[in-house]
């Protein structure tokens, strides 16, 4: 953490990276970086980011707030489960997600958004 107080907002972010379906907003704050995921209705990981990671499953661990929407979480062991508003997921390395339903899904991430979509 810095030294420093420091305030920002999401709506002004210090970096936008877009992607098939989603977008990520990124702030770098107090010596970290916390994202924003806007994921909508008909997103997967392994349709619209696999083709930017090269990679089987995400490799990115998350640790996450979900704000809006369902996502459905399949990790490599086959364990899986729906991350609903109000939930904290922490997800290691080698995972699925996709968007159930009509709503988007909105989650804070506050590890692993760094590297997320990265061209």
């Amino acid at each position: 953490m810095s030294d420093k107080a420091e305030q920002k907002r999401f709506g002004t972010p210090d970096e936008t990276r877009t992607f098939e379906r989603g977008t990520l907003d990124l702030l770098r704050i107090g010596g970290a970086e916390i994202g924003r995921l806007t994921l909508q209705p008909g997103w997967r990981w392994s349709e619209h980011v696999k083709p930017l990671a090269g990679t089987e499953l995400c490799e990115a661990p998350h640790f996450q707030y979900h704000v809006t929407g369902t996502l459905h979480v399949v990790m490599a062991d086959g364990a899986e489960f729906d991350a609903k508003p109000g939930d904290v997921t922490a997800l290691p390395q080698g995972h699925d997600a996709w968007v159930v339903g009509d709503e988007p899904v909105v989650v804070v991430d506050w590890y692993g958004a760094s590297n997320y979509a990265r061209t």
